[in-house]
């Protein structure tokens, strides 16, 4: 089984929730950002990482705006369940931006990264511009999907799509040209459910998005999504965003 959760800034206790007491070998849990294991690679956070390979299961992470891209970047790009990744150790693995992956029977594309709300107060000793997604990115990452007909049963990435941001009243203000991909991804690829970390917030959104953070979702009683793009999808999210933003107004 699939189990998705938000950010983990570093705190292992997030892996001993009673909802992965029967995770095994073949579960894995994603963390759609800001893992926080790869920051200043101390003696504490080496310590934690060799707890996280201690797991039964696999951890496998997209990256968020809070993470050592020097660190990272250490380690060699492999292919991991079809796609590019970096496999840290055998239960542990970074999930790379615009790839693919067969996990557990279902396709899964991610894609972190993102923009920090205190860059302004961090150094270049904790901030890395490689946070930022890059056009190089963003195409290939679309010719993935291109190649692959459009169509993966979840899409799972740190930041969400601007009309996302906008319903949740989150960073309105702030904008990347990965935000405006994911809106095309809203109308042009065909996906069963999206789950994104940044907003630090536990909230559905009809029909099919989830903001995540400290909760664990099982992936369980879904079916698969066809090849061929529901027209009824496109319009979807508009009367979804009404009915959240006006629940957050409440």
């Amino acid at each position: 089984m699939v189990y998705v959760t938000g950010d983990t800034h570093g705190d292992f206790t997030r892996f001993q929730s009673p909802v992965l007491k029967k995770a095994g070998e073949d579960d894995v849990l994603i963390v759609c950002g800001d893992f926080g294991f790869f920051w200043d690679n101390s003696k504490k956070e080496q310590k934690l990482r060799k707890k996280i390979e201690s797991l039964k299961y696999t951890v496998a992470f997209v990256d968020g705006c809070h993470e050592n891209f020097d660190l990272l970047e250490k380690y060699k790009v492999t292919s991991w369940n079809g796609g590019k990744a970096r496999v840290i150790a055998p239960n542990l693995v970074h999930l790379m931006r615009g790839e693919i992956y067969e996990i557990c029977g279902r396709t899964f594309f991610t894609f972190g990264g993102g923009h920090s709300q205190d860059f302004e107060f961090r150094t270049a000793e904790n901030w890395w511009e490689r946070e930022q997604p890059t056009v190089q990115e963003i195409v290939a990452a679309a010719k993935n999907l291109k190649d692959r007909g459009n169509a993966v049963d979840y899409i799972i990435t740190h930041e969400p799509p601007a009309s996302l941001k906008d319903c949740l009243r989150i960073d309105t203000m702030q904008r990347l040209e990965v935000h405006a991909f994911f809106e095309d991804l809203i109308h042009e690829c065909d996906f069963h459910q999206w789950y994104f970390g940044k907003c630090h917030l536990n909230r559905y959104v009809p029909v099919k998005y989830f903001a995540v953070f400290d909760e664990i979702i099982p992936l369980n009683n879904t079916k698969k999504v066809k090849s061929s793009r529901r027209a009824a999808d496109a319009a979807e999210l508009n009367p979804a965003i009404r009915e959240v933003d006006a629940d957050a107004g409440d």
